[in-house]
């Protein structure tokens, strides 16, 4: 790939602005670094950027916000009328993924009878946590406190999210579950966490511009790794270079460019799986556009 790669769009005597959402985190900093410093443009549209947490995101879909954002999957059921999934751009722990950590070693069932904060109640991470304990008491804390607030003793355990699953030891927590390798174990399958959902009615010519453009964007980003890494720093809480490409290399590689067969089933699964359980008040209607 060249050093900027400009993508022929749709259509267009006028500059069209695209308003783009994601998270302030490594991965998903790394991901849009391409776009977000114009190291990959699109003839005719201008990519416009807003930083969030992810429930706040997830949330906002709701009432189609942006163009362009990530959401949780756990959140696609509520959107699904509004947005379509981008068949790139997914962020999928292959045995890996939340965990639920906490000041103490509890057993897998003494832990689903504790209080537990949660980042948000349209996190997949809170999906899946629902899954493994139907039953259990949580409590919603921005996903950047949940690790200090188990810390203090205000929370009998946490479930962590981002970069956190890579810091929560120097905390002094113990990991009780991982519960992407419990879902691996359970289905077989890698954990779609987070995805990128387009606005139906931008229509097929410019949808198709887009999610050429994001998958240009991942694909410099894994391409110049180095460049890409070093403009992720900044948002990489906690986390030294070395942790911080291997968290990067969790979230960001070639699932994010191609689910893959098992990908696209995983996210038909657990959306399925919360449904029946409960979960998700509508069945999922998943369709990825590209």
């Amino acid at each position: 790939m060249s050093e900027t790669a400009t993508i022929p769009s749709a259509t267009l005597l006028e500059t069209r602005d695209i308003t783009v959402a994601h998270s302030p985190d490594s991965d998903d900093a790394f991901m849009f670094y391409g776009l977000a410093t114009n190291k990959v443009r699109v003839s005719g549209m201008r990519f416009t950027h807003t930083l969030s947490d992810i429930e706040t995101l997830n949330r906002e879909a709701m009432a189609g916000v942006y163009d362009l954002t990530a959401i949780s999957f756990h959140a696609y059921p509520y959107i699904q009328d509004k947005y379509a999934l981008l068949a790139t751009g997914g962020s999928v722990g292959q045995g890996y993924g939340p965990m639920i950590v906490a000041t103490r070693a509890y057993s897998t069932s003494e832990i689903k009878h504790q209080r537990i904060a949660v980042p948000g109640k349209l996190t997949t991470a809170y999906l899946v946590l629902r899954l493994f304990a139907p039953d259990i008491e949580t409590e919603v804390v921005p996903f950047d406190q949940i690790i200090p607030q188990v810390v203090e003793g205000k929370f009998d355990a946490g479930l962590i999210i981002h970069e956190g699953q890579l810091t929560y030891d120097k905390a002094g927590l113990h990991r009780i579950v991982d519960l992407g390798k419990w879902w691996r174990t359970l289905t077989g399958l890698p954990l779609p966490l987070g995805g990128n959902a387009i606005r139906r009615s931008l229509g097929p010519d410019v949808i198709a511009s887009v999610s050429t453009a994001l998958r240009e964007s991942i694909q410099y980003a894994l391409d110049h790794r180095d460049e890409a890494l070093a403009y992720a720093m900044q948002f990489a809480r906690d986390l030294d270079v070395r942790l911080a490409d291997k968290f990067v290399g969790m979230y960001v590689n070639e699932r994010s460019l191609n689910y893959g067969e098992d990908g696209r089933e995983a996210v038909h699964r657990l959306l399925d799986m919360g449904y029946r359980a409960g979960i998700i008040p509508r069945q999922a209607s998943v369709d990825f556009v590209a």
